[in-house]
C-alpha cells in the first residue's frame, strides 16, 4: 500500500529485498520497518528518509544521498556504505558491525 502527502510518501508493509533501486528518488519516504535486505540503492536519493528500525543488512548504498535521514535502530551489518553522503543523520542505536564506511561523509551524524 502506497499513499503519499505533499512532499512525503509513505510506504507500508514494505518487503523489498533484493530490489534494484538504483539511482531511485527516495527522498521524504517513509520506510520505517522495512526490509530492505540485500536491495540496491546504488546512488539512491535518500535525503529525509525515513527509515528507523529498518533491515538494510548487505544493502549497497554506494554513493547514495543520505542527508538528514533517520537510520535510528535500523540493521546496517554488512551494508556498503562507501563514498554516502551521511550529513546530519540520525544513526543512534543502528547497527553498523562490518558496515563499509570508506570515503563516507559522517559530517554531523548522530550517533
Amino acid at each position: 500500500m502506497k499513499t503519499s502527502a505533499k512532499n512525503q510518501t509513505y510506504v507500508f508493509f514494505t518487503d523489498l529485498s533484493y530490489a534494484d533501486l538504483r539511482g531511485a528518488n527516495l527522498s521524504h519516504a517513509n520506510l520505517r520497518d522495512a526490509d530492505l535486505r540485500d536491495t540496491d540503492l546504488r546512488c539512491a536519493d535518500l535525503r529525509d528518509a525515513n527509515l528507523r528500525d529498518a533491515d538494510l543488512r548487505d544493502t549497497d548504498l554506494i554513493c547514495a544521498d543520505l542527508r538528514d535521514a533517520n537510520l535510528r535502530d535500523a540493521d546496517l551489518r554488512d551494508t556498503d556504505l562507501r563514498c554516502a553522503d551521511l550529513r546530519d543523520t540520525d544513526l543512534r542505536g543502528a547497527d553498523l558491525r562490518r558496515a563499509n564506511l570508506d570515503n563516507a561523509d559522517l559530517e554531523d551524524a548522530i550517533r
